[in-house]
């Protein structure tokens, strides 16, 4: 059989993303179905959390870019949907540069997000995300009551 490199990146991310998530004391459920819009469901402190999971290398400049939408191609042709953010509580970013998870709520954002593993090169700080600050799962919301 041959392999799909992008499908290993993906499986690699969910393996990454599912230790780092245990580490955090987390128990991690997996749907029984790959058509789900999240990857993973995590548990703690009796709040569930849905996850998406993606694979981003970082960039020569040390910039992880995560774009709201999934792209994928089939005989029809080539397809972009972008993210229903409700279906989502939190996406988590597996960077095999750094080989860490980090963590958002794609609601806090655009259309896309961009973390910095490596300072900018002009030392800006005014609209740039460390990702060292995305290490932890955000905590649930009050106001949603089973993620959020």
């Amino acid at each position: 059989m041959r392999a799909h490199h992008t499908k290993s990146k993906g499986d690699l991310g969910v393996a990454k993303a599912y230790a780092d998530l245990v580490a955090q004391g987390h128990v991690v459920l997996f749907p029984s179905t790959e058509h789900a819009p999240f990857d993973l469901v995590a548990y703690k402190d009796g709040r569930f959390l849905r996850i998406q999971v993606k694979y981003r290398a970082a960039s020569a400049s040390g910039a992880v870019e995560v774009e709201f939408k999934s792209v994928w191609s089939d005989r029809h042709g080539h397809h972009v949907r972008q993210l229903d953010k409700s279906e989502v509580d939190v996406f988590c970013v597996y960077c095999p540069d750094t080989d860490e998870c980090y963590y958002f709520r794609p609601r806090e954002h655009g259309r896309s997000l961009t973390l910095r593993v490596r300072p900018t090169r002009n030392n800006q700080r005014t609209g740039v995300w460390p990702a060292a600050d995305f290490r932890e799962v955000p905590t649930p919301l009050p106001e949603y009551p089973y993620g959020v």
